[in-house]
């Protein structure tokens, strides 16, 4: 007989790929929990994107996760306007989305064919492939341009 453990815990990532309309920058900021990301933590998260992007105006574009339209975050939402806006893709469309690109290159990546320890270990694996992603701008160039997404102009 095998035993296998029935409680799991696991990291959560979050990746936000930050174009600027001419892309002529790009940017990645990431960032990593344990357990889900649920309303309360994106709510938290929100601050510190608005600070990495030096409180520049941005346009946020969410799937469908319930956490992103539940009643707390709109509330939340309304009063980002200064600085956000905020549009849904499509139920379930991860074509159209160029994070997607993120987590296949880190999936192909730093993860591919690990058995690590323990959270500590998956989560400084992942850390160190966030960090080659986000050293490349053409990268994350390319993850938009395969979504055949357009940037609004400035």
């Amino acid at each position: 007989m095998i035993r296998a453990p029935t409680h799991r815990d696991w990291i959560s990532l979050l990746a936000c790929i930050c174009y600027r309309p001419d892309r002529g920058r790009v940017r990645l900021a990431y960032y990593a929990r344990r357990g889900t990301w649920d309303t309360a933590a994106l709510i938290e998260v929100l601050p510190r994107l608005r600070g990495f992007l030096h409180d520049e105006p941005a346009v946020l574009i969410w799937d469908r996760l319930g956490a992103h339209h539940s009643g707390d975050m709109l509330r939340f939402l309304a009063g980002q306007h200064d600085w956000l806006r905020v549009e849904q893709l499509p139920s379930y469309a991860p074509d159209l989305n160029p994070t997607e690109g993120v987590w296949g290159h880190l999936k192909g990546g730093e993860l591919a064919n690990r058995v690590l320890a323990n959270l500590d270990q998956l989560q400084a694996t992942a850390k160190r492939g966030l960090q080659r992603i986000r050293r490349r701008p053409q990268l994350l160039l390319a993850f938009l341009d395969r979504c055949g997404l357009a940037l609004p102009p400035a």
